[in-house]
């Protein structure tokens, strides 16, 4: 039945999500459908990837899903930022990758490589499809070049002793993304954050970065027309993004924090050096807050995967967690509703081996009343996935769908089916945590439904409450 199910979502109805880039919730219309090229900005990889940044690629893998349950044949690429990332997002400060490297005591390439295996470790840990193209800032210096002189040759850039810089002022609508007043854009506030007093504007960004002065021992470090250097940021984004996906493309996510600078300034430097649009679709996922409080080192709550583990929590429960909460909605992480969305996703399991186990039994004939109920539990899925990704609705229909009449095995087939999408492994862990049915379990059971039978709810529902204490799980077929 999975198959059919999976046949009949290729005719979903519209897909429709928010485009940043509008403020509007849109249709979605592909460049060259079926085909979809989605962009997302990835880790970079100086420190552990925490639960604030897997809220977002758990987010990136749902979009990636729906637009498959849908049809669509999605080419998805991520970058790993492994050089030119500074402290601060307007290109200024010191290097985050040397920056960690001083920290740990490890050179900036021990370090990229063991933070983006971590990086993955947890991907792989919370069921994250990798993308099909991961690309790295360090391996693709010579495409951030050839962009920065189309940029130059196009009048966009002028340099100072420190760098190239891209002129904002020659960029017409250059706050169209963040809708910000650029007489507002204030950089190199903190005392940390060292700003070139050469900047013609203070939202001028960094595409070059020169060797020299502050920069001078940078370890990474390569030979360009303008002088020996490393790259700013943004500038990879554009390049790779535009390399593997063409000029324009379909999509392009990351959080909400990459609005006002980073998105902006790749929008920026990529459609000065085309002429083109970028990307047709930005989506942003909403930051994650830990007990009320913005995450924070000097909290001591960047909670990671490795902490997760540490009390004993299924990762995946993180996952559903993750999916209780709209994507553009904040979520507040406290240990209790994660350990509450673990006893859900344990019940879930629990109840994918019972629905498993017994409708191999009984499977059927369905009456027609079933049968539509079956394709309106599907149909009310996807129609929430296909309306901007709303996955705590989608949950609900799950739940729905169990506490229905319809048999087990249906119910084990629509299961498989919505974890197309929800990807929390249900089939992987079936049999998780079951207990065992003893011969005195099988006389309450037996005992229980034919109270069922006769009418006498109240001793039936006793039985039930005293098998639950027992640690069972019980799902019904409606009588």
């Amino acid at each position: 039945m999975i198959e059919q199910l999976l046949k009949k979502e290729k005719e979903a109805e519209v897909l429709k999500f928010y485009n940043s880039l509008t403020r509007t919730i849109e249709e979605f219309k592909p460049i060259n459908s079926p085909s979809v090229g989605m962009y997302s900005c990835g880790p970079t990889v100086y420190g552990y990837a925490h639960i604030g940044h897997l809220r977002r690629y758990v987010g990136d893998d749902i979009i990636k899903r729906v637009l498959a349950l849908d049809g669509f044949q999605v080419k998805h690429v991520m970058n790993i930022t492994d050089v030119g990332h500074l402290t601060s997002d307007a290109d200024e400060g010191e290097d985050k990758m040397e920056k960690g490297a001083k920290l740990l005591g490890k050179s900036v390439w021990e370090v990229a490589k063991f933070f983006e295996e971590q990086f993955f470790i947890s991907n792989d840990a919370l069921n994250i499809k990798r993308a099909d193209i991961v690309c790295r800032a360090t391996e693709h210096i010579d495409a951030q070049i050839d962009l920065i002189k189309k940029l130059e040759a196009r009048g966009f850039t002028y340099q100072s002793e420190q760098g190239i810089y891209f002129d904002i002022s020659k960029f017409a609508n250059y706050t169209k993304l963040s809708g910000q007043n650029l007489d507002d854009l204030k950089t190199a506030v903190r005392e940390d954050v060292v700003s070139d007093p050469a900047k013609k504007h203070p939202a001028d960004f960094a595409l070059w970065i020169f060797t020299v002065g502050r920069f001078a021992n940078h370890t990474m470090r390569w030979v360009s027309p303008w002088g020996e250097g490393f790259p700013g940021w943004h500038i990879e984004c554009s390049a790779m993004s535009m390399k593997y996906l063409g000029e324009t493309f379909d999509i392009h996510t990351g959080g909400i924090d990459h609005i006002p600078t980073h998105h902006t300034n790749e929008i920026a430097q990529s459609e000065a050096a085309t002429g083109k649009p970028f990307a047709n679709y930005f989506i942003h996922h909403e930051f994650l807050m830990v007990d009320g409080k913005k995450m924070s080192k000097s909290l001591g709550n960047l909670y990671t995967i490795d902490d997760i583990k540490n009390h004993e929590i299924n990762p995946l429960a993180l996952r559903y967690l993750y999916l209780t909460t709209h994507y553009r909605d904040p979520l507040n992480f406290t240990w209790e509703s994660l350990k509450a969305s673990e006893t859900a996703l344990s019940k879930l399991y629990k109840i994918a081996s019972v629905t498993k186990e017994t409708g191999e039994e009984t499977r059927n004939t369905l009456s027609d009343e079933k049968l539509t109920k079956i394709d309106q539990f599907r149909s009310d899925f996807s129609s929430f996935l296909n309306d901007d990704f709303n996955t705590p609705k989608a949950l609900a229909i799950v739940w729905k769908a169990l506490k229905s009449n319809i048999p087990h095995s249906d119910k084990y087939d629509l299961l498989m089916y919505f974890d197309e999408i929800l990807g929390l492994c249900i089939n992987a862990n079936l049999n998780v945590g079951k207990k065992e049915v003893t011969v005195n379990t099988q006389k309450l059971l037996e005992e229980r439904e034919n109270f069922r039978k006769e009418g006498n709810f109240e001793a039936a529902d006793k039985i039930r409450d005293q098998l639950i204490k027992m640690g069972y799980t019980l799902v019904d077929d409606k009588v």
